[in-house]
């Protein structure tokens, strides 16, 4: 066969190719809710006017309706949106929406170990387990209440001797919040000066930055491809490596000091637990299930909620009249002789509503952490079948105009009543909602409430000059991808006693 021969026979080889893959995507796509148009093999993924979600969910919706379909490159996501949708399914139909898909730059990591593992019956022990164990070493209790505020005051004496110049928020705040996990996990806070803990700090920051980045949904949509490629995902893997490396020596020792009859962390608790289940067949409390079910628990305990810290101070310097009426009431009911505490919240209805307003405010990224439809389900009009991924937009159950009276403005007064005090709202879903619900929620709460009203107890936060005319949300991004320092201002306020 001459060079030319087989160079048409390879043509109409990828033609046939394609047009299967085309004609099999067509077929899903009839039982599947409509959706804007997906291109060949690639799907919506180079699509702007398709993702991200968190900016296009409003006009997809009007298009489509609440529920509709897109496609990353072969495989269909279902997306939720609006409150009554977005709660029918996560809480009306909880076990049928309660998987999690195979996430591949997860996997990659972790190699299915830990609480986030895919294994349904593993998952469900293990997240049993360190709600458990977190619970038994303070979470929502007063003994965590107590680490938190003194974690707080460290904060406090760190920002005084900047002495009211600029500073960077995102790698202090972060350091703080991982002390307050690491107290928890491995029995020991770290100095801030410490230059080791600093980097491993970086470490797992440039991977939650990462796993939220388009180049991170490329590498879950085509991973056998990208796992072969260079790329901003092998850097990062692979300082995930320095990381895993510190919690095995932190393990290890553990094992040579470990007193059964007082265990002194999460860390302990997993390898007495391990003992006991070391002839199960199953083998859930593995070495490496602990080492994994860690570093999620270090990052998932530090980053998230260090950055909506971030995000607060920023929303607040922007709002400077919602800043200044938090501290009138801090001042009234907390005064300046002691540290605010988590009893303290019940008398500080303001406060509390602009917490809850500040989280529903936040955009966040999901498409990189979809759930899984666990069977076939008839769900308003469609048969979603088992095993599809599937996005609830939490951003659309925030921004809800059935639910909110002003949802495009940061308004406290969405959560207090007639009479100025705090009220829950059901279309509040900052922690998710139903079976997959942020196993940290009592932790981050307590923190969040903690650390905001120590800091402006003793500062009034500004924004560097050249961030004023800045839109809240392009800010905040610039920030957090570290395309830009986010730069603030603590002032130290003079508080009569």
């Amino acid at each position: 066969m001459d060079a030319g021969s087989a160079g048409v026979l390879l043509t109409l080889l990828l033609f046939s190719i394609l047009w299967f893959l085309l004609w099999r995507s067509d077929k899903k796509r009839r039982s599947l809710p409509p959706g804007p148009a997906p291109w060949p093999i690639l799907g919506n993924l180079w699509q702007k006017d398709v993702l991200p979600l968190y900016k296009t969910y409003e006009k997809l919706s009007s298009i489509y309706g609440p529920i509709f379909t897109v496609w990353l490159g072969m495989k269909p996501v279902v997306v939720l949106c609006g409150y009554k949708v977005v709660k029918d399914a996560l809480l009306g139909h909880s076990e049928e929406f309660g998987g999690r898909p195979t996430i591949p730059i997860l996997l990659q990591l972790s190699k299915d170990y830990g609480f986030v593992s895919n294994n349904e019956k593993k998952w469900r022990e293990l997240r049993r387990f360190t709600l458990s164990t977190l619970r038994d070493f303070g979470m929502g209790k007063s003994s965590m209440s107590q680490r938190v505020q003194q974690e707080a005051q460290h904060l406090v004496e760190l920002l005084e001797k900047h002495k009211g110049n600029a500073f960077e928020p995102i790698m202090m705040f972060r350091h703080a919040f991982a002390n307050v996990i690491c107290s928890v996990v491995f029995g020991s806070r770290y100095s801030y000066n410490d230059s080791a803990f600093l980097e491993l700090l970086s470490v797992i920051g440039n991977y939650i930055a990462f796993f939220l980045s388009p180049i991170a949904m490329v590498y879950n949509t085509f991973p056998n491809i990208m796992h072969h490629l260079p790329g901003p995902h092998r850097k990062v893997l692979a300082e995930c490596k320095k990381l895993i490396d510190y919690i095995q020596e932190r393990v290890e020792l553990h094992k040579l000091t470990l007193d059964p009859s007082c265990p002194r962390d999460y860390i302990d608790c997993f390898l007495m637990k391990a003992e006991k289940e070391k002839s199960s067949p199953e083998n859930m409390y593995s070495n490496k299930d602990l080492v994994m079910s860690v570093f999620n628990l270090f990052g998932a305990g530090t980053v998230t909620t260090s950055n909506t810290l971030v995000f607060f101070l920023l929303a607040l310097a922007k709002h400077p009249h919602i800043q200044a009426k938090v501290q009138e009431e801090i001042d009234t009911v907390v005064g300046a002789g002691h540290a605010p505490s988590i009893e303290d919240k019940l008398r500080m209805p303001y406060t509390n509503a602009v917490i809850h307003e500040l989280q529903r405010f936040q955009k966040s990224r999901i498409e990189n952490f979809p759930r899984m439809t666990t069977q076939d389900v008839l769900f308003r009009g469609y048969t979603i079948p088992k095993g599809t991924a599937v996005i609830p937009v939490f951003n659309s159950v925030h921004m809800d105009p059935t639910q909110w009276e002003n949802p495009k403005e940061l308004d406290p007064g969405h959560f207090l009543d007639e009479k100025g005090e705090f009220r829950k709202r059901e279309a509040f879903m900052a922690f998710s909602a139903g079976k997959r619900m942020c196993p940290g929620e009592a932790l981050a709460r307590m923190e969040l409430f903690l650390f905001l009203t120590t800091l402006l107890q003793s500062f009034t936060f500004q924004l560097a000059i050249e961030y004023a005319e800045m839109d809240l949300f392009s800010l905040w991004l610039e920030i957090e991808r570290r395309a830009i320092p986010g730069r603030l201002f603590a002032i130290r306020r003079l508080v009569s006693s």
